[in-house]
């Protein structure tokens, strides 16, 4: 990572907001646009901002970040609150933001890379790579005993959350495993977070169907196996590096703590509980090289990564997928239980046909992470969407709507 430096912006290209902050983008972020040059109503934009600082005003978050690009350039980008409330720091266009699972497509991206280089198949046994995994066992639905898998877990299995793998979440007997395994403990390496998973039983025969999980962290030390790297450094040589996303990773150096955003919980009385965030005067703020939820990363980086993902894996005349391998990604390989919706490699994709003026197109792939953070990208019309924010156990609205504001904001005349 390094410090950002700004662009002198044209007023043309800035609304000014009497609710929220107009902001200069860090030099690396995509172009910035006149909003109607893009199709998009720069009247229209103008009604985020009072939205979103309405839930700022009331004590009920922090503060926002949003992003709109169309067309491969900027229409909108604004900071509205605070990054950390109890120093009167407020949102800046540089904030580092902890995004939880929306390292998920980022570690699908990369095993992806893999696959394009000829390194690994999609339908490859997981236990090819990572013998611990040979033999798992499944629970039955009681989870009171326990038979061998009579299918062999896949890499496409981890790509869609059908490995059988959970997230530990409740009180059910495979909840109480990932308790006493201890499996999310923060000192434990990759491969002793994977040696503990092998020790789980399943909570459904691999193919079977859809369950959220910790299949992407697996994904990760899939990674290091294969690509006989660390995690981290693969991510930044493949990924970070040549998409110019300079704060992506497992770590915020000591340089940059004071752009590292405080986290917040949403309480049930609506107010806000500090959760807390870094001493400023320790070294780096490390964390888990977790796959599935441990990257930091800004707006403008993660819009690098969108827009490369909409351009059908290239960026700025880099290359990091096959267009090919890009749509096999967010094809819907996995129906779940929300209708109009699948899962592909790493995203939900829309299915539903007609969202209408105000949703999504067919063929929209987003994503979301624990402390409210979330992105959409919809192919048809050429647009991404990043809202960035850090809350946890949000109870809160906003993320539909600045979606519905933003797709209030098109202009479908062209």
């Amino acid at each position: 990572m390094r410090p950002l430096k700004y662009t002198i912006l044209s007023l043309l290209c800035v609304s000014i907001l009497v609710y929220g902050a107009a902001t200069d983008v860090p030099e690396h972020g995509l172009p910035m646009a006149v909003p109607e040059d893009v199709g998009v109503s720069a009247k229209h934009l103008e009604k985020i901002a009072p939205v979103l600082q309405g839930y700022v005003d009331k004590g009920q978050t922090p503060g926002f970040l949003t992003v709109i690009a169309r067309k491969g350039k900027i229409a909108h980008f604004e900071t509205i609150g605070m990054q950390d409330i109890e120093n009167k720091k407020p949102v800046e266009p540089d904030t580092i933001f902890r995004i939880y699972s929306m390292s998920k497509p980022i570690t699908t991206v990369a095993v992806m890379v893999l696959y394009d280089e000829g390194h690994l198949k999609l339908d490859d046994p997981v236990e090819n790579y990572i013998p611990a995994f040979k033999d798992m066992k499944v629970f039955n639905n009681e989870q009171t005993k326990t038979h061998t898998a009579k299918n062999k877990m896949t890499i496409k299995h981890l790509l869609t959350h059908t490995s059988g793998l959970t997230y530990g979440w409740g009180d059910r007997p495979v909840d109480k495993l990932y308790a006493k395994l201890k499996v999310f403990e923060r000192d434990s390496t990759l491969a002793e977070k994977v040696e503990k998973l092998s020790k789980i039983p399943l909570v459904f025969e691999p193919g079977k169907r859809w369950k959220y999980g910790v299949s992407t962290d697996v994904l990760g030390y899939l990674v290091e196996v294969v690509s006989e790297m660390p995690f981290e450094e693969f991510l930044q040589t493949k990924i970070f590096k040549p998409l110019g996303m300079v704060d992506t990773g497992f770590s915020v150096p000591q340089t940059e703590v004071e752009r590292f955003a405080a986290i917040y919980r949403a309480t049930e009385a609506g107010g806000l509980k500090f959760v807390g965030k870094p001493p400023l005067a320790t070294d780096n703020a490390t964390f888990f090289p977790s796959g599935g939820g441990g990257l930091v990363s800004t707006a403008v980086d993660y819009l690098r990564f969108c827009q490369m993902l909409l351009n059908g894996g290239e960026l700025d005349g880099v290359r990091i997928l096959k267009t090919e391998t890009v749509e096999l990604m967010h094809y819907p390989h996995q129906q779940y239980h929300r209708e109009g919706w699948a899962y592909g490699f790493g995203f939900h994709v829309v299915t539903r046909k007609n969202y209408g003026k105000n949703g999504r197109s067919s063929g929209s792939f987003s994503g979301g992470g624990l402390a409210a953070t979330n992105f959409w990208v919809d192919p048809e019309r050429e647009l991404i969407g990043i809202l960035m924010t850090q809350l946890m156990n949000n109870r809160y609205p906003f993320q539909g709507e600045f979606r519905k504001l933003t797709y209030q904001a098109l202009i479908d005349s062209e």
